[in-house]
């Protein structure tokens, strides 16, 4: 009767496991889509600044100076 008790109680140990584990990669998952949208705003938010310069300003900056 112990065997199965034991054998019992690792599949739900092997179970829970896996669900940690699935937790951890949705999580995972989740936050690279977050910082990804952060990354493709703060694209966004470059290239309308790019293009509401006038002509011929933001291009180069003179460092020597």
């Amino acid at each position: 009767m112990s065997d199965a008790v034991s054998l019992a109680q690792s599949m739900v140990t092997m179970q829970a496991a896996a669900t940690q584990q699935a937790l951890q990669a949705e999580m995972l998952r989740q936050n690279a889509q977050a910082e990804q949208g952060l990354a493709d705003m703060l694209q966004q938010s470059v290239e309308q600044a790019k293009a509401m310069l006038p002509a011929g300003q933001g291009g180069l900056v003179d460092r020597s100076a």
